[in-house]
């Protein structure tokens, strides 16, 4: 009983529920997972015509289908895919932003220190470095290869990736013998897989571009001439596959050779990935 101006409590007018009643308990909409096979393999064919306008609208699409329907495993995957995609179009505040998401959605999901959560740490870090973060982006490296290091099931073009886009960072700042044994274990990943050249050959262009920096152009002349040859050894060598990713690394690569002086290799590259996009 209340007495005087004492206000009242929800208790004092709702009637009880009823435990045993189903209709009384919160109810969430069951989760609409996407299709994540169907978005890759659509995204994978706007890549390899290097349409990026195309890629950017379909992953829009798709993470708003994700989010409506609260699948937090698609949007970990679109949003994964955006932050590589607004790093490839300069857009560097919106891939920043991605992969803070991206991280944010790692732990709610519970993966943080396994494969998919150490992809997420990569792809910002890569992110972070692309954009002049390359000192905050080495302890993200750091982070996502010590699940890579630890994981026997890693792929070894994602492990790789790593690897290379870590020494990277820390040539940048300075740390040129860590990144030089950073590339070795990339090329080691990569060897005895069966297709992986155009990968090792950016590797050794990397290598080139790692002397350069860390005795000047003149004083490693040498070395650059050896890791540039072997880097058009290995994209000019018989069978590889013409396909998308050749392109994209044709494409990657050719700067390189003309900014060695080597312009008719450089020319020859950037007329191969202009076929394939062509032909796609």
């Amino acid at each position: 009983m209340r007495f005087g101006n004492e206000p009242l409590e929800p208790t004092d007018f709702l009637d009880p529920r009823c435990p045993f009643c189903t209709d009384a308990w919160e109810k969430e909409p069951p989760v609409r997972p996407i299709d994540t096979d169907r978005v890759l393999g659509k995204l994978d064919e706007y890549f390899s015509k290097n349409d990026m306008p195309a890629a950017e609208r379909h992953l829009a699409y798709w993470l708003a289908e994700a989010e409506e329907g609260r699948d937090l495993v698609g949007q970990f995957l679109i949003r994964n895919e955006r932050i590589g995609l607004f790093r490839k179009l300069g857009r560097g505040p919106e891939a920043l932003a991605e992969a803070e998401k991206t991280v944010a959605l790692a732990g709610r999901l519970g993966i943080a220190d396994e494969l998919g959560g150490a992809t997420a740490f990569a792809n910002q870090a890569t992110a972070m470095k692309a954009f002049g973060l390359a000192e905050e982006a080495l302890p993200v490296f750091r982070r996502a290869l010590a699940v890579y290091e630890h994981a026997p099931n890693a792929d070894p073009y994602r492990y790789a990736g790593v690897c290379n886009n870590y020494a990277l960072a820390l040539a940048d700042c300075g740390e040129y013998a860590e990144a030089r044994r950073m590339y070795g274990r990339a090329t080691e990943l990569l060897t005895p897989v069966e297709g992986a050249e155009p990968e090792i050959a950016v590797t050794w262009l990397n290598l080139a571009n790692l002397a350069e920096a860390e005795r000047g152009l003149e004083a490693a002349e040498a070395e650059i001439a050896d890791c540039v040859g072997r880097a058009w050894d290995l994209l000019d060598r018989p069978g590889l596959p013409r396909d998308g990713n050749y392109a994209f690394v044709c494409e990657k690569c050719a700067p390189t050779f003309h900014y060695y002086g080597y312009f008719l290799w450089g020319a020859e590259l950037e007329e191969r990935a202009r076929a394939i996009y062509e032909r796609a």
